[in-house]
């Protein structure tokens, strides 16, 4: 498809046609993050856009490491009782994860971001140890170098079982991770690999398949490995996993970098790539990501400081996964949450298809449109009424109040206390009148007219929060809430 953005990779400089607004800053925490509250959209605002990415990036790059679970590296041997911690250690996780995606910005989205790029099922494995090993690495590299990252991906026991390299022998090698490396995690389908590279790179990633403890690390066993000449990229030798990764990328670094940053720029900018986008942001992206021998912040930084980042054209025209819908709207809110709430999030994302550790299949989430479907967002706005209705009745009837006066300034005026909502919860403002206008009707509610007039509501009401929540309803249902 088209794009409409012709902006260029140069450095955004606010203007009077493209200014920097509390709009342009909730856009950064939007696609960087899962949102953010009113106080850091004001100092964003302050900041300006270079030092506030910087910030985002920086500190995201520099972020700790979550903590361990005490069952992290368990063997089953560990487990008192593996038939009950193990499905408890794995509904914890969730929710200590969908708590990380709320708070940790950018460093919790470049988290999930690799997680849905390299793809295992937790159903294939379903062992908790296994899940946050997996998990780790990703956390480990999500943004430092994406070549480490691949390297070490392959060999996490989740990826070894998922993609059957747990299975490869030089008895009976399995193509499966192979192919998977080449046409998902690297290079993109038929592209820079044959049949024939397949086949003789599966003989090199032979021999990871010795666990001594069931449910312990998954070492390299030299019985089982290929050992031989195989050839690969037109490079023959008795390569192993770890030539196999040099070789890959020494032969087809070009393409690598594309097909990434590529992938990059559909999750963070748009979803429609053109040629002009793949000459003029793409392949630039490509050569900084080569430059800097595959660091991933300086292209993270170049993308996000752009002008084409920033660009009118930008804003709303990603479809909202069921993680962002939820999230960002925890986060601008300011809604309160505990574990038991991010339980309830987590299963409301699962109705809507967005299962966290389990995507669909070993391509990911594919993302935009994938999300809206006849039936699905029929789900989206009747899950999201729940979650609001959730909310509202657990004991935070209150905080309906204290956002619309805190959006509006306490004002009285159901017209400019409804559009401040409104546009606080969208990227763009609506194309019609009409739309706050009907907006406003609701916000009424069975509010008499004359009440409004002669200027005696106001948010203090105790009818108030219950009037907000009547709008974030009707709110939900439009397109334009399902944009970021």
């Amino acid at each position: 498809m088209t794009s409409c953005n012709s902006s260029t990779l140069d450095p955004y400089i606010p203007s009077g046609n493209n200014p920097w607004n509390k709009a342009k800053v909730k856009h950064c925490h939007r696609r960087l993050g899962y949102g953010t509250d009113l106080n850091t959209v004001s100092t964003g605002v302050i900041a300006g856009p270079g030092v506030l990415i910087d910030q985002m990036v920086d500190n995201a790059a520099s972020a700790p490491l979550r903590e361990d679970p005490f069952w992290g590296y368990y063997r089953l041997s560990d487990f008192g009782n593996y038939t009950a911690e193990n499905p408890q250690y794995i509904n914890d996780f969730r929710i200590e994860t969908g708590n990380l995606m709320v708070s940790s910005g950018l460093k919790g989205r470049m988290v999930f971001f690799w997680l849905n790029h390299f793809v295992t099922e937790l159903d294939t494995y379903n062992y908790s140890p296994y899940l946050f090993q997996y998990y780790r690495t990703a956390e480990q590299h999500a943004l430092g170098n994406f070549k480490d990252l691949v390297r070490d991906m392959g060999l996490t026991p989740a990826m070894l079982i998922y993609l059957n390299g747990f299975q490869n022998t030089n008895t009976e090698p399995n193509e499966n991770y192979a192919r998977e490396l080449f046409e998902l995690f690297t290079l993109g389908e038929g592209n820079g690999y044959t049949q024939e590279d397949i086949v003789e790179t599966s003989k090199a990633l032979t021999g990871w398949n010795l666990r001594p403890q069931v449910g312990g690390p998954i070492i390299f066993n030299t019985n089982t490995f290929f050992s031989g000449d195989k050839t690969i990229f037109g490079q023959t030798g008795n390569w192993d996993y770890h030539d196999v990764i040099d070789i890959l990328f020494q032969e087809r670094g070009e393409l690598i970098a594309q097909y990434v940053c590529r992938k990059l720029y559909r999750y963070f900018v748009s979803p429609d790539v053109d040629a002009m986008i793949e000459t003029n942001i793409i392949s630039p992206m490509a050569q900084t990501m080569i430059a800097n021998n595959f660091d991933l912040v300086p292209v993270l930084k170049q993308l996000f400081k752009s002008e084409h980042f920033f660009d009118e054209k930008a804003l709303g025209v990603i479809i909202k996964s069921p993680f962002d819908l939820i999230f960002q709207f925890v986060n601008e809110s300011g809604f309160l949450f505990n574990n038991d709430l991010m339980e309830a999030f987590i299963y409301y994302a699962a109705v809507l298809g967005q299962i966290m550790f389990n995507p669909p299949d070993v391509a990911g989430w594919q993302g935009d449109q994938d999300w809206i479907g006849t039936s699905t967002i029929t789900a989206r706005w009747a899950l999201f009424r729940a979650y609001l209705n959730l909310l509202f009745d657990n004991g935070q009837e209150e905080r309906f109040r204290s956002l619309a006066i805190d959006l509006s300034d306490d004002s009285n005026d159901p017209a400019y206390i409804t559009k401040v909502i409104v546009d606080h919860f969208h990227a763009r403002e609506l194309f019609t009148t009409s739309d706050y206008d009907l907006a406003t009707e609701v916000f009424k509610w069975e509010i008499p007219q004359n009440y409004y007039d002669d200027r005696l509501w106001n948010l203090s009401w105790a009818e108030a929060p219950y009037q907000v929540l009547l709008l974030l309803n009707h709110v939900a249902t439009w397109p334009e809430f399902q944009l970021k």
